[in-house]
């Protein structure tokens, strides 16, 4: 069992072994639940945070058949193509 004491501005500090193993971090949310002997802190688990580059290639868009190119999206090509 670990001791922390509360300071005067009413804070608790965790020791570290103690958020390395529940993987706490500044700004991670506790659950304190009042129980009949004492008071209870519960770690919630989130889902853990994903930086955008790990999703990559998760997707997959459907194919529309042929395949497009640089020339198809050129905006004046078009126009000049779409002009009798």
């Amino acid at each position: 069992m670990t001791t922390v004491i509360l300071s005067s501005k009413g804070q608790l500090v965790l020791p570290a072994e103690v958020r390395q193993h529940f993987g706490l971090v500044p700004g991670s949310r506790l659950e304190l639940v009042e129980e009949p002997d004492g008071i209870r802190l519960i770690v919630p688990h989130p889902a853990p945070q994903a930086d955008v580059e790990s999703g990559y290639g998760m997707l997959k868009p459907r194919s529309r058949g042929k395949p497009r190119r640089l020339a198809d999206f050129d905006a004046a090509g078009l126009l000049a193509k779409a002009r009798p």
